[in-house]
């Protein structure tokens, strides 16, 4: 494996054996650290949106599940 950065961006080479599997999960955890990186949000509004969300999605689909 080899990292270089440059001014701009990190890049990593991996070899080509390495499971694509496993190295989607990390570009997926990549890709989340990325889009919060300049994030300040607090955790309590974090917090909210995320009961927001979970309530919406139970309410939408609460069906499929006979309750």
């Amino acid at each position: 494996m080899q990292i270089e950065r440059t001014s701009d961006e990190i890049l990593i080479r991996l070899p080509s054996y390495v499971r694509t599997d496993a190295i989607e999960r990390i570009i997926d955890y990549l890709s989340y650290v990325e889009a919060t990186a300049r994030s300040q949000a607090k955790q309590e509004e974090i917090d909210s949106l995320a009961k927001e969300v979970k309530k919406g999605w139970w309410e939408r689909n609460k069906d499929r599940f006979g309750k």
